[in-house]
């Protein structure tokens, strides 16, 4: 079974200069994970639902911060106005541009290419999508769930 056989040929993508909220909204309206980012028809990189989490990475904290319930409520208010300087940083980093977040070593693979490459290839490098390309022409995109659902129906 060939990469054609298994791929989604109708692609979202996005463009360098888009705002990352924008890419997060795409996201979310087409309950996808992944983007490949085109600049003039050629794919210049990847974003992911990783990529915008680790914006919120708090440094030296060890991982995301999201506040309990508890952390909510016993807010001192002196509090409250590093909560709010931390909601206006949340969006101006959806203001900037997708380039500043995407993942730019992008690992492709041809529409003839075997779904068996295509799986070595993901976990070779450890990604969960892979774009579609002839040449450098963007024709399709496949996913972890694209061979899993590929090998079930054969």
């Amino acid at each position: 079974m060939n990469v054609k056989d298994v791929m989604n040929s109708d692609v979202i993508s996005c463009r360098p200069d888009d705002e990352i909220s924008n890419a997060a909204q795409l996201l979310k309206e087409q309950n996808i994970s992944g983007l490949p980012v085109v600049d003039e028809g050629k794919v210049v990189g990847i974003v992911t639902e990783a990529d915008i989490l680790k914006l919120l990475e708090v440094p030296g904290h060890g991982g995301l911060w999201l506040p309990s319930p508890f952390e909510v409520i016993e807010i001192p208010i002196r509090e409250l106005i590093n909560w709010e300087d931390t909601k206006h940083m949340l969006t101006d980093i959806g203001s900037k541009p997708i380039r500043d977040i995407m993942e730019s070593e992008v690992y492709a693979i041809s529409a003839d290419s075997s779904i068996e490459d295509a799986s070595s290839m993901m976990i070779k490098h450890k990604v969960n999508r892979l774009p579609v390309l002839d040449g450098e022409t963007l024709v399709g995109i496949i996913t972890r769930g694209d061979i899993i659902r590929g090998l079930a129906e054969a």
